[in-house]
């Protein structure tokens, strides 16, 4: 028997991200299509606190080309969930009635509870996790955290900590002085201070494309490989040096570097900075990489019937 397929539809705040999943008649999950478009919807919302319009049309084109794929490969349903840019802005509704009008989708915007307890179902069953955990799932607009074990959440939250607002605060895109990656640095720690003074945990589990993309540069993988990313070990050295990496050259610089995917370069700087600090502040030198995300939480919850 053939199986049926369903969508998620991922608005970030700084890519939009399309899940295709195939359900088997005996519940488990095949992946038909998994990609991400960067179409950096929170440009200039960390300086204006609204979305604007090219980063707006920009988002809702990518959507509805996701949402005709969607289509063209037999999907009977999509979910389509909003994430920390778009909780943010109050001109939100101008994106999710575009994109309502336009392809009939609508677009849940989720509290960052949700989108940190969905993250956490993907990262923990994927990876058989046994022991304390922390999984963080870093993004373009705010960064979700959750604290527990397998079937069992203690704390989750989400911050406002995320590269592309640093990005632009910090002007990261470019090459710039070891001073400024020590003042983002400096800043990112102050955001992050919720999660001070915490017993360091057993396995810390790092989720995002700024996370997949430094694992991706630390195996030279090209093309990406989500298989080869899933499970890697990321320490602090190599941490380290890719902030160096990242902090020494322009944007066309970095694309250039092997295993980094082009529309990245502008942000990998301040993912890897906030990447950083969040291990220094759990007291831990390394974290495993987690491919799987927010989509395919998403999916398992809506369409697991």
């Amino acid at each position: 028997m053939s199986g049926r397929r369903f969508a998620v539809i991922d608005v970030g705040t700084n890519s939009v991200k399309l899940h295709i999943g195939e359900r088997a008649p005996d519940g488990t999950w095949r992946t038909i299509v998994d990609h991400a478009e960067v179409t950096r919807l929170g440009e200039g919302l960390d300086e204006t606190g609204r979305l604007r319009p090219e980063p707006i049309a920009r988002t809702v084109d990518a959507i509805g080309a996701m949402a005709a794929e969607a289509a063209g490969l037999g999907v009977e349903a999509t979910a389509a969930v909003g994430t920390a840019g778009m909780r943010m802005a109050p001109n939100a509704e101008e994106l999710i009635a575009a994109v309502r009008t336009r392809f009939g989708v609508e677009i849940e915007v989720i509290p960052g509870e949700d989108e940190a307890r969905l993250a956490y179902v993907a990262a923990t069953s994927a990876l058989g996790i046994a022991g304390g955990v922390v999984v963080f799932d870093t993004g373009g607009g705010s960064s979700q955290f959750t604290f527990g074990a397998p079937g069992r959440i203690a704390e989750q939250f989400s911050v406002n900590v995320g590269a592309a607002r640093f990005t632009e605060r910090f002007g990261l895109d470019r090459a710039v002085p070891q001073a400024t990656v020590t003042a983002a640095r400096d800043a990112i720690g102050t955001e992050l201070s919720r999660i001070d003074g915490r017993e360091a945990p057993e396995l810390v589990v790092g989720m995002g494309g700024g996370v997949t993309n430094m694992a991706a540069v630390s195996l030279g993988l090209e093309p990406y490989d989500p298989e080869a990313i899933q499970g890697t070990r990321l320490d602090v050295a190599e941490i380290e040096r890719q902030i160096e990496l990242y902090r020494t050259r322009s944007a066309d610089q970095r694309r250039e570097l092997t295993g980094l995917q082009p529309n990245r370069a502008e942000v990998i700087l301040a993912g890897a900075c906030i990447v950083r600090t969040v291990l220094e502040k759990l007291g831990v030198d390394s974290l495993v990489v987690s491919d799987r995300g927010l989509r395919h939480g998403v999916l398992v919850e809506r369409f697991a019937m």
